[in-house]
């Protein structure tokens, strides 16, 4: 039976800036909101380290908060549908970003600007797609329906970034054998 961590919190009003910083950890968490102050995530070790390392944050900040472990007596299926909605939401991101990446290397290649400036702008564009797919699946806790197509197109990616680094090879190549 799955456990889970409840983290259920208040922070004061002001300054916000406590309320934000909260937020975006929880948000980088993985974890889900079941109500304004009450968020969840599976049980573990390191998602209860986590979550004590924000318990203690929020206390720091003069807020009060309460870490609960235990299980879920009625169905869980609406909270993981939760998780997955979050999850798919950043998974088609990444899908649109993966689309603009098309975009821009099509353009490149139409426009025969065959350069290692933008190969190498090309390549950052592609590293960071990629680390911020990591980080969704390191809190895709229960397999979200758009993780394998977001896999697929960030493969399609590398596969046209490297037919785009064999343009720009050749052309270089070309350029020096010119005298």
């Amino acid at each position: 039976m799955q456990e889970w961590l409840l983290l259920v919190y208040k922070i004061p009003s002001e300054p916000s800036r406590y309320r934000a910083a909260v937020w975006r950890r929880i948000k980088s968490l993985g974890a889900v909101y079941l109500q304004n102050g009450v968020c969840v995530l599976p049980y573990g070790r390191d998602t209860e380290r986590q979550f004590r390392m924000l318990w203690k944050e929020i206390e720091d900040y003069g807020g009060e908060a309460f870490l609960i472990r235990g299980t879920l007596l009625a169905p869980a299926e609406g909270i993981i549908k939760l998780f997955n909605m979050a999850r798919d939401e950043e998974y088609a991101e990444i899908i649109d970003r993966c689309e603009d990446f098309f975009k821009e290397i099509e353009a490149e290649t139409e426009s025969r600007h065959f350069t290692y400036a933008e190969l190498e702008e090309n390549e950052e564009d592609l590293a960071k797609l990629e680390k911020w797919l990591k980080k969704v699946m390191e809190r895709d806790f229960f397999q979200a329906s758009l993780a394998e197509k977001t896999k697929e197109l960030l493969q399609e990616c590398r596969t046209r970034l490297d037919e785009f680094a064999d343009m720009v090879f050749t052309c270089e190549d070309s350029m020096q054998k010119k005298p």
